[in-house]
């Protein structure tokens, strides 16, 4: 972790490539395989699935896991994971249904017409939930729980080498179908559809730099909730917090890639110094420090004079993940604009919220926080307006419509609106 003072930052370029967004690459493979599975459907998926060892399908029978594979994938889990994923869930569920009930049809009468909205829920939706560097059951809970408690009729999950704890959740959180597939070629065929695969209206869940890309590549035939980077996470502290919490947290998320990112702003170049110490013990016996090291040397700790200063430099980076460790955090809570998710005082760990505080773990990241929350039920409905007009508020409101008509150049609507009035 490099250490600066707040200084350095002045110079734009510096900061400009301090804060880097990332750019996602035009991968010519990455199309061509969208392209490929658009035209040769399940074949291409049979054949990319030996090409990256994602599974030797013979089939696309073989695409689904089955009840007895499911069966199976409980009698391999472990009774204490199985037992946590249920908590877990059950915290995911009582936060998404709170809310959604926040959500309301909405019906208001004007001049005797009636004008209003219904809530509905979407369709077909996909989870892709990442199998690569570690399994994710967790990214399970927090996909299809919110799609369950909306109502979306058919919810489907994929995952590619996926594993027995995967399997599990997906099947406690509710998926209606779970499947083995994995990267671009997934996402091409949940958007466009195959022999074996029906079309989705939306994408949602985390994945590499390929599955963003594929996820940029079919929106517009799809809806997808987010294009996300790398996991990141901002901390603010001040002299009294705990370096060893904050080190700990810093790695945690640094475990997750070597182009993770966690920043330490502080009042205290103190406790900047003890926290770089403290990572670099507890890297020594991380079984992951092979990942979790390369990803904290690139991070940084930013020294700043005072909390006001931090709140800025952290409402422009806007973070997936921002932690406040410092005194009477509560009362600076409404001047941060910009995060995926907030976690406030030492005892709110991040990692609570990626596995079982009951907020959603999949965030907005590289600077994305700037225009959009997390995933969340909101993101599974549809808000559908509608209008019954009454014959005399016709007439009025043909009279300003027929007026903006002309002003427009529409004259065909102007004849739409003038045939309304004194019907």
């Amino acid at each position: 972790m490099k250490i600066y003072k707040k200084d350095d930052l002045k110079n734009k370029d510096f900061i400009k490539d301090f804060y880097s967004e990332i750019e996602f690459e035009a991968l010519n493979n990455v199309s061509e395989i969208i392209e490929n599975v658009k035209l040769n459907k399940d074949s291409a998926l049979i054949y990319y699935a030996k090409t990256f060892n994602d599974g030797d399908f013979c089939s696309a029978d073989d695409f689904l896991v089955s009840e007895d594979e499911i069966e199976e994938a409980y009698k391999k889990t472990d009774k204490n994971i199985i037992d946590a994923i249920k908590k877990a869930h059950k915290n995911v569920f009582e936060f998404s249904k709170k809310q959604f009930e926040c959500i309301k049809n909405l019906e208001i009468k004007m001049e005797n017409s009636t004008l209003g909205h219904r809530i509905i829920p979407l369709n077909r939706i996909l989870c892709y939930v990442p199998g690569g560097n570690y399994p994710l059951p967790s990214s399970c809970i927090m996909t299809v729980t919110p799609a369950k408690v909306v109502g979306v009729s058919e919810i489907y999950l994929t995952s590619p080498k996926i594993k027995p704890q995967t399997i599990v959740a997906a099947h406690i959180a509710g998926a209606d179908k779970i499947y083995k597939l994995g990267g671009a070629q997934a996402v091409s065929a949940f958007a466009f559809g195959t022999e074996s695969i029906l079309p989705v209206d939306k994408i949602v869940g985390p994945g590499n730099k390929y599955v963003t890309f594929a996820k940029k590549y079919v929106y517009g035939k799809c809806d997808i909730d987010f294009l996300a980077g790398p996991s990141e996470v901002l901390i603010i502290a001040d002299e009294n917090a705990n370096p060893h919490l904050i080190s700990a947290d810093m790695l945690a998320q640094c475990e997750h890639d070597i182009d993770a990112r966690a920043y330490l702003v502080t009042t205290s170049e103190k406790l900047a110094h003890e926290v770089q110490k403290s990572a670099k013990n507890q890297l020594e016996t991380l079984k992951t420090k092979n990942i979790a090291q390369i990803s904290f040397e690139k991070s940084a700790a930013i020294i700043v004079d005072n909390i006001n200063e931090a709140i800025d430099i952290s409402n422009q980076r806007a973070p997936e993940h921002l932690e406040l460790m410092f005194d009477n955090a509560e009362q600076y809570v409404e001047k941060f604009k910009n995060y995926g998710s907030l976690f406030i005082g030492q005892n709110c760990a991040e990692v609570f919220g990626d596995y079982c505080s009951g907020t959603n773990h999949v965030l907005p990241t590289n600077k994305a926080a700037r225009y959009t929350g997390g995933l969340s039920v909101f993101d599974f409905i549809k808000i559908l307006t509608y209008q019954n007009i009454d014959k005399n508020y016709a007439d009025t409101l043909a009279k300003t419509a027929s007026s903006l008509a002309s002003a427009e150049g529409l004259f065909a609507h102007k004849l739409a609106s003038d045939l309304r009035k004194n019907q």
